[in-house]
């Protein structure tokens, strides 16, 4: 049965789409395409419909990632349609959280940090590099790439 994985972060323009975009990279790297299904989401509305920051996409690009999902916002129905809703801060947990007890009924999808499955930090946030400059993005694609990897092996066992 396919994993279907939802990323989230705010406004669904800089880390949750480069992490969707990292995952199905990975999952065609590695053949797994039937084994995971990818989408990304913000807690906010935003930015619905909108390209992904372009700083965002350049930085992906220039390591062989294309990001090409659109901004959207989570909705109730994506906690039945997914089996990990992975938030990139607390910010998003809490958000995603709350969102979730509106549904006054239990559901399918795991709320999770992402970062819990990193190697390289402590850190269970993503910073939001959408005020900083270009080593911000830098720095988020590396902490999604390795958080990504060891999800990875983790839903593997499974």
């Amino acid at each position: 049965m396919k994993k279907k994985l939802l990323f989230v972060c705010l406004g669904n323009i800089c880390r949750s789409p480069a992490a969707e975009a990292i995952c199905s990279y990975k999952l065609k790297k590695y053949q797994l395409n039937n084994y995971c299904e990818v989408d990304s989401a913000g807690t906010g509305a935003w930015h619905v419909g909108k390209k992904s920051d372009s700083r965002m996409r350049s930085a992906a690009l220039s390591r062989g990632i294309i990001i090409e999902s659109r901004a959207r916002q989570i909705t109730l129905d994506d906690f039945n349609a997914f089996d990990l809703i992975l938030t990139m801060d607390n910010s998003n947990f809490a958000d995603v959280e709350s969102l979730s007890r509106e549904l006054k009924m239990p559901f399918k999808a795991k709320i999770q940090p992402l970062l819990q499955y990193s190697n390289n930090t402590d850190s269970l946030e993503v910073p939001d590099p959408y005020y900083g400059g270009e080593k911000g993005f830098e720095d988020v694609l590396d902490l999604l790439d390795d958080a990504i990897e060891q999800l990875l092996v983790e839903l593997r066992k499974f």
